[in-house]
């Protein structure tokens, strides 16, 4: 027998072509994989750099907000802002992320994902810098609007960026960032004021220290940034750029059902999230808590979500369907809803650690953007797709709740509507749970 029937006999996949052939399909195999942004080759130290960056852009996603809310009736007075104005800037953030979170997938093809996040966290800085030396509303407006654009940039990217350098350990490294998001944004809640009165008393002092920290965030993306155009180019240049183009355009998501219900899901989990921030001290100081008491149970609530917001990812990414996570969330949140009806005041501390549980629905759904898609464009898409509808959906229900307490004088309406809000949300958590891509649904082949 000849050598090249004995090797064609050792094939372990029992098929019967020459050794040859096979060499030359493997070659061409490892070339179209080498054409793949996944498989270029990456300097050593760009994976611990990535970790470090995704970190740091993670802990700045929220002071923005969190660190002027416990500053506004300072801010608001400091720069003689009416109430309709004031209003409006409360509003502002929900807005924002809709609408620049859209720009996210063009900007993505065009620039590279980790170039946008680069940017991104550069607009939060500068805003951050700027507002506080701004002498009207206006202009501090401006200036938030700068740093929210940013926020709403890297909120939709980080997930792109978790699947494209890290596709073997989404559920860890999505754990990871949600847990610094949590971080920062409980940190920003809890420190703002103290750092103030410890700096002199001054709002714009204290609106001002969070810009170090987002300085801070943007030097680590600097060289990711060159690494990974620098990947791009020499991809583009082994695989021709039309090809390229047409592998970033992705699926078109709003065919798919799953990503409209991970859409409503991402929409009415930050709807109860924004409710509870906003509203849940006052529930408690309506039933009779004190007001440090109820500022307490808040960062109680707050505060759950920094150990979890790491286990959850990961044992959803271990899961083949998701939807039984997102109903056991739901039905934290309905008891702790029920229980605020019925006994507000006699168990606050677990109706809070309730809702707290409940809120790490947020790391859920990042989650689920990473594994309802195969690719990194498909990401992109379904990121943005998912984050901007939620986020104009979720804008209505505190002004709503609001309206609610004014209108009846009471918390009894506005409990029963939060709590009848997570039957929709469970079961839309329950279909975008299940094992399936935006791409078979869309009909795309790999």
């Amino acid at each position: 027998m000849s050598d090249e029937e004995l090797q064609t006999l050792d094939r372990p996949d029992g098929s019967h072509q020459p050794p040859r052939q096979a060499a030359r399909e493997e070659a061409a195999a490892r070339a179209a994989a080498a054409a793949t942004p996944h498989a270029t080759a990456q300097p050593a130290w760009l994976g611990p750099v990535l970790i470090v960056g995704i970190v740091l852009a993670a802990l700045n996603l929220r002071p923005a907000i969190t660190s002027l809310g416990a500053l506004f009736e300072e801010t608001r007075t400091g720069l003689g802002m009416s109430g309709t104005v004031a209003g409006l800037i409360t509003s502002v953030p929900a807005l924002c992320f809709a609408v620049f979170g859209v720009t996210a997938p063009r900007l993505s093809r065009r620039f590279g994902p980790a170039a946008v996040v680069c940017a991104g966290m550069a607009a939060v800085a500068a805003g951050l810098l700027i507002r506080p030396f701004t002498s009207g509303a206006a202009g501090f407006l401006a200036a938030s609007a700068l740093s929210l654009a940013g926020i709403a940039l890297t909120n939709v990217l980080l997930p792109v960026i978790v699947k494209r350098y890290f596709p073997d350990r989404v559920g860890t490294m999505t754990g990871l960032y949600s847990m610094a998001l949590a971080a920062g944004t409980s940190l920003a809640a809890a420190a703002t004021v103290p750092l103030t009165g410890a700096l002199g008393g001054s709002w714009r002092t204290g609106l001002l220290i969070w810009a170090v920290l987002a300085l801070v965030a943007v030097l680590p993306w600097l060289p990711v940034a060159r690494a990974s155009r620098r990947a791009e180019r020499a991809t583009a240049a082994a695989s021709g750029a039309g090809t390229a183009v047409r592998a970033d355009a992705g699926p078109r998501v709003v065919r798919s059902r799953t990503a409209w219900a991970l859409a409503c899901y991402f929409g009415l989990q930050a709807t109860g999230a924004y409710i509870t921030m906003g509203w849940l001290p006052q529930i408690f100081r309506d039933a009779g808590v004190s007001a440090s008491t109820a500022g307490v149970l808040l960062a109680v609530t707050m505060v759950m979500g920094v150990p979890l917001a790491f286990v959850i990812p990961g044992l959803a990414a271990r899961m083949k369907n998701q939807g039984a996570i997102a109903a056991v969330l739901g039905a934290f949140g309905l008891t702790g809803y029920l229980g605020l009806y019925f006994a507000p005041a006699a168990g606050a501390w677990a109706w809070a650690l309730l809702l707290g549980i409940s809120n790490c629905a947020f790391p859920l759904v990042i989650t689920l953007i990473g594994l309802r898609a195969k690719s990194p464009a498909g990401v992109v898409k379904l990121s943005a797709f998912a984050q901007s509808t939620g986020y104009l959906i979720s804008i209505p229900g505190p002004l709503l709740i609001g309206a609610l307490y004014q209108h009846s004088g009471g918390w009894d309406l506005p409990l029963a509507l939060m709590a009848g809000l997570l039957v929709p949300q469970i079961a839309l958590g329950v279909l975008a749970g299940r094992d399936r891509t935006i791409e078979d649904e869309c009909g795309m082949r790999d």
